[in-house]
């Protein structure tokens, strides 16, 4: 009968997320995961199956905490107050290992390369925007935004503006908490 691991697998992937969030997939070498998920080679093995895979899955991680995280706030503050603080929580958490998108940061570094971690990192922006694009929705709903914009191009739009918000947020000397105001106010006038 096989051992049960006396790991907790989500509590590896975060922490092999956190390490690829700041590193990037190349800056990452197996040595560091094992050293960070305190595994030995063949453990690591066994428990993922590749440096992808585990990247995969930390990349799952990364967005549905994201987007838990966002429809907690839609849910209670309604979904046009959700989007106004959205910008400014992305740059404000102080214990994220960088400020950056991960998603963003794995599609330009991968991408080049034709790697098929690029184009999951693409697909997951997709949802992203998907998710934005039914908030806009149902402000538009419930009155909160003019029925005139269309909620794709709103949402293609406003996380184009998040993304680089977040890229201009590991830039010294950018006040990024303004930035993500004047993104939060120029909703108000739609």
């Amino acid at each position: 009968m096989p051992r049960k691991p006396n790991f907790d697998r989500n509590d590896l992937i975060e922490r092999a997320r956190d390490l690829f969030w700041q590193r990037g997939w190349s800056g990452t070498s197996l040595k560091d995961l094992e050293a960070v998920l305190q595994m030995k080679p063949g453990s690591f093995y066994a428990a993922f199956g590749s440096k992808d895979a585990l990247f995969e899955l930390a990349m799952q991680k990364y967005v549905a905490d994201g987007s838990a995280r966002l429809q907690e706030l839609a849910s209670k503050d309604g979904p046009l107050e959700a989007l106004k603080r959205w910008p400014a929580l992305a740059v404000e958490n102080e214990t994220s290992p960088a400020k950056a998108c991960m998603l963003s940061k794995t599609l330009l570094e991968l991408h080049a390369h034709n790697h098929p971690l690029a184009e999951q990192a693409n697909l997951h922006l997709l949802k992203m925007e998907e998710q934005f694009a039914d908030l806009f929705r149902q402000a538009q709903m419930a009155g909160d935004i003019d029925k005139s914009h269309d909620p794709q191009v709103l949402a293609r739009r406003y996380q184009s503006d998040l993304l680089g918000l977040r890229v201009s947020a590991e830039r010294d000397g950018i006040n990024a908490q303004a930035i993500a105001k004047e993104i939060a106010d120029g909703l108000s006038r739609l």
